[in-house]
Parts: C-alpha cells; sequence; structure tokens
C-alpha cells in the first residue's frame, strides 16, 4: 500500500484486503464448527489449547492439517511438519545440516505458537537461552525449540489417545 499512488487503486486494495478477511473469518469458523462437532477433534483442540504459546488459531491448524500428531514417533513427525534437520553430505564432503519440505501452514503456525512459548514458557524460554549462550545462530534455536515443541505436543496427544475411553452414560449408547 505505501507504493500505490493512485486512490482508486488503493481503495480497490483496501476493498480487496477486506473481501478476504471477511472469507477468511468464514473459513475459520467453518473449521472450528466442524471440530467442535466431533468429540474426537474437540479433545484434541483442548489439550493443545492448554499449553503456552498455542491459541485458537494454531490449535486449529495442528487439528486439521495435522492428524498424525500423536501417532507418529517425533522423527518422523519432525520430518512431516518440515522441522527435522537434513544432512548434505556426500563422499568426504559434510555440508550443513538444514530443515526443508514439510508441511508449510503446520510449520507456520507452529514457529509463531514457538514465538510465544519462548517468552512464556520456562523450558522453553531455557532451552534457547541455553542455545544461544552455546553460539547457535537465533533462527537456529528458535528452529530447535519448534522442534521441542512439536515433541512435547506430540506426546500430549499420544497420552490422550492411550487413556481409556470414557463410560457412556445409562441410555446414551449407540442404538
Amino acid at each position: 500500500m505505501e507504493h500505490v499512488r493512485l486512490k482508486s487503486v488503493a481503495e480497490s486494495i483496501r476493498r480487496s484486503i477486506k473481501h478476504v478477511r471477511q472469507e477468511l473469518l468464514v473459513i475459520e469458523t467453518e473449521i472450528q464448527r466442524l471440530i467442535d462437532r466431533n468429540p474426537s477433534l474437540n479433545a484434541r483442540q483442548k489439550n493443545l489449547l492448554e499449553v503456552e504459546g498455542v491459541g485458537a488459531t494454531v490449535s486449529r491448524i495442528l487439528v486439521s492439517e495435522l492428524p498424525e500428531l500423536g501417532v507418529l514417533d517425533r522423527r518422523r513427525l519432525a520430518a512431516l511438519v518440515g522441522v527435522a534437520p537434513f544432512n548434505d553430505d556426500s563422499g568426504l564432503h559434510q555440508g550443513r545440516r538444514a530443515i526443508r519440505g514439510g508441511r508449510y501452514t503446520v510449520r507456520a503456525a507452529l514457529y509463531m505458537a514457538t514465538l510465544t512459548a519462548v517468552r512464556r514458557n520456562a523450558v522453553l524460554k531455557a532451552h534457547y537461552q541455553q542455545l544461544l549462550a552455546r553460539g547457535k545462530p537465533k533462527k537456529l534455536a528458535l528452529t530447535a525449540c519448534m522442534r521441542k515443541l512439536l515433541t512435547y505436543l506430540n506426546v500430549r496427544l499420544t497420552h490422550l489417545q492411550t487413556d481409556p475411553p470414557q463410560q457412556l452414560p445409562p441410555g446414551g449408547g449407540a442404538k
């Protein structure tokens, strides 16, 4: 918007942005409605919302776009999300490790959750500070914290799935 010189173009862009925001709100509302109607997804979302840094938007993304959360082991899950370090080795050459691939929307949501968690969660804050003290770049330290947060969320949902199912109230069973 700072580069637009014509008032009519600026108004057109504002209308487009307003329309897209309204559409996003409709879509987010529909996703939340579907999560609320499914007891399993609803329980997963409530469990995720208890974690510092995970809000409504992040929990919706994790529940809807990462059904493997709570099912896969931590290494496979990190690779699936795109926060696992992959090597760049060939013969005697040892390259730098870097993250790649994965589900972009999940990784972006996890990044935002980690930014908050690194400030508020004592464990992640200490881990982040320790990595910085060891001379690691901030981005690398944040990615390591993303992996740690993802592992924690995975363990929480694993325990959610292994808990025994609750008994139905009398007369509340399937017909």
